[in-house]
């Protein structure tokens, strides 16, 4: 494998994005506090629900995992079940040309090693990765980075007790002679066990994120990595939807912001600006309007709520150098606004978005 500075190259985006999205919480549990019992997460003081940046990069890393993870250079390195120091370990080895470590070793190719991991693991050129708990493998600063998704209103927890109508006493019985004996002598009203099920009734959680084009030349995350990372999170809920996400949708499009300059009479500055930002992320943010209709007391379902962007601020955006798209099937190319109006209009429509 080749170490190479990926400063330059021409795969590596070059452009700053925000991007933002409504997730739906429908009887289900969006993520599970497990110091409170799997509790759903919130904001104790407002009943605002939380879902952590972890949770949705869990579940993005586990699609492109399944989707691609075959592939060179698509390889998974925050894996479940892995010792992350080994696969440190591994780099450390391969750059040093080295088969073990000696007793004193320390690494003289902490910025290879990191290219290495960068190179193989796609989710380490994505978010990033500390690479130094064990040998030393430097830090990387990913170019992708998640904010806590927040629900709309308040949250209503229900915790439901449920039951299973079987046990699992006997593990260490030695002879299925044992296992009958226990089952025919246990009275009826013991082969039942009781649990509970935390779940909210009803949530709609906005999505937020960044994408830096800075750090991408550092990490090699290229065209073809974004690309992934939208479809991910399309598909990150349908894909392997667990029975405690069973519920959890996306409910928008990908409302994509690109960062392309004010100057296209000038490439170099616009490139300069498309690098470096063209508008602050809430600025961006906030032409999402999500807000409950006024005659519903207990929102549960995507109808009671009023989507809307404010076409004067796409306005304004696009001046600023900034172009918005929507992204609504995985495999499908982003739609500008700038670009295909009409067929911007049709997606915000046939997804309850009002262009206002």
């Amino acid at each position: 494998m080749v170490h190479a500075n990926f400063e330059g190259a021409t795969n590596v985006i070059k452009n700053t994005y925000t991007v933002t999205c409504i997730l739906e919480a429908v009887m289900t549990n969006p993520n599970g506090d497990p110091d409170m019992g799997n509790t759903p997460r919130q904001d104790i003081e407002t009943g605002i629900g939380v879902i952590t940046d972890v949770a949705l990069k869990r579940r993005i890393r586990d699609y492109v995992e399944a989707a691609y993870g075959e592939e060179s250079g698509m390889e998974i390195l925050m894996h479940n079940g892995v010792s992350v120091n080994k696969e440190i370990a591994k780099a450390v080895l391969e750059v040093n040309g080295m088969q073990k470590f000696s007793e004193k070793f320390t690494n003289p190719k902490v910025r290879e090693s990191a290219d290495f991991i960068n190179q193989k693991f796609w989710d380490a050129r994505t978010f990033g990765a500390v690479l130094a708990t064990g040998r030393n493998g430097g830090q990387v600063n990913g170019p992708v980075q998640f904010g806590m998704a927040m629900s709309v209103d308040p949250i209503h927890i229900e915790d439901m007790t449920i039951t299973r109508m079987c046990y699992a006493d006997g593990k260490d019985f030695t002879t299925i002679e044992e296992y009958e004996k226990e089952e025919a002598e246990r009275p009826q009203d013991k082969k039942r066990t009781m649990g509970n099920k935390k779940v909210i009734s009803y949530g709609l959680y906005i999505v937020q994120a960044t994408i830096s084009p800075s750090l991408a030349a550092k990490t090699g995350f290229t065209e073809r990595d974004l690309q992934i990372l939208f479809e991910a999170m399309l598909q990150m809920y349908d894909f392997n939807n667990t029975a405690s996400k069973q519920g959890m949708r996306m409910a928008s499009p990908l409302i994509i912001f690109k960062h392309v300059g004010t100057h296209p009479e000038n490439p170099d500055e616009a490139a300069k600006e498309a690098l470096l930002g063209c508008a602050p992320a809430h600025r961006l943010y906030n032409m999402l309007h999500v807000t409950k209709k006024g005659t519903v007391e207990f929102p549960r379902s995507f109808d009671d709520y009023e989507i809307a962007l404010k076409v004067s601020e796409i306005e304004k955006a696009a001046a600023s150098g900034v172009q918005i798209g929507f992204k609504d099937l995985p495999f499908a190319d982003v739609v500008w606004e700038q670009k295909n109006p009409d067929e911007f209009a049709n997606i915000a429509k046939e997804n309850n978005i009002q262009l206002v």
